[in-house]
């Protein structure tokens, strides 16, 4: 049986120390190597909260969610990791379904996993602009790309060989955008699970908890589908298999 691959997590939380604690206490034991929290500023409460719980703490060298989430990858690549999931710090994404997320990276049959939010059991979790945006994007990527992607999750797992060929860029909202629209030209291995999705703990969502938010964020996410759908990937080898499973 091979050995598991050493796994990583990033969790951008920005004002998040309300939620932060939670989060990090749902994290499985014995499934995780490196749990690392991703803030603003040294001086947002939340960096306080996440040492607290064990988490390493790291300040993003940029403005942006995607910054956030490349600052998390960098230092997890350095410390080893060959698997990164990502999850967000407000509570919303349950950290004890990791196990379902990463078992497709862990066992061979996936270089990425999206964990697509369920709603069905709080519907409330997710705003109607928020749902209208997502659904606009994801239906422009079925018409430029033809990808059957469901939904654009903060949740999601990725093999490191395979982020390093994606050549990431966006560094605000657009980061998931890019990664779903060059792992499809890739050819990637994506893999899609249904995980609970749940109210945040206080504060509002930077995105989602305010109709211009969400339509600034739906622009921008417009725009990368279209921007990236020209992407090729460069010449080396794909990682196999076809690109949906």
């Amino acid at each position: 049986m091979a050995a598991r691959p050493t796994i990583a997590v990033v969790i951008p939380a920005w004002d998040e120390a309300v939620s932060i604690g939670a989060v990090l206490d749902e994290v499985p034991a014995g499934v995780i190597d490196q749990v690392l929290v991703v803030v603003a500023s040294p001086t947002d409460p939340t960096a306080d909260v996440a040492r607290a719980h064990g988490a390493t703490v790291l300040v993003q060298h940029a403005a942006g969610y995607g910054a956030a989430c490349w600052t998390g990858a960098q230092a997890a690549i350095e410390l080893g990791a060959q698997v990164i999931a990502f999850l967000d710090g407000d509570y919303a994404d349950p950290p004890a379904e990791l196990p379902r997320l990463l078992a497709p990276l862990c066992d061979g049959r996936a270089d990425l996993v999206l964990g697509c939010r369920d709603l069905r059991q709080h519907p409330e979790a997710l705003p109607i602009h928020a749902r209208a945006g997502n659904r606009l994007v994801l239906l422009l990527l079925r018409l430029l790309l033809g990808a059957p992607f469901t939904d654009l999750p903060s949740f999601k797992a990725i093999r490191v060989d395979a982020l390093r060929r994606l050549d990431m860029h966006e560094m605000t909202y657009g980061w998931t955008v890019e990664m779903l629209v060059k792992s499809w030209r890739a050819r990637l291995r994506v893999a899609e699970i249904h995980v609970t999705y749940r109210p945040r703990r206080g504060g509002h969502s930077k995105v989602a908890g305010s109709l211009s938010g969400s339509l600034r964020a739906a622009t921008k996410l417009v725009g990368c589908a279209v921007g990236y759908v020209g992407w090729r990937p460069d010449a080396r080898p794909a990682l196999g298999g076809s690109a949906w499973s």
